[in-house]
């Protein structure tokens, strides 16, 4: 199976025109476009907190070293 192609895409786009109906498609790719926002907010601040955990670790396996207030 190969990648999908212009005439795949045609056909699927088609498809959900005919599912949900043109007055509907905006709002559909709206609500993608806010749930993609929320996943992408989501993961950044799970990527914060491990970051921000393993900096603190650090901070105290280090001998001799106090925690410095950011």
């Amino acid at each position: 199976m190969g990648p999908i192609g212009m005439p795949e895409m045609i056909m699927i786009f088609v498809v959900i025109l005919l599912l949900f109906g043109a007055k509907k498609l905006p709002e559909l790719a709206r609500g993608i476009g806010k749930s993609m926002g929320e996943f992408k907010k989501a993961r950044d601040d799970f990527e914060r907190e491990i970051t921000r955990g393993e900096t603190e670790a650090k901070v105290k396996d280090a001998p001799g070293k106090e925690p410095q207030d950011s």
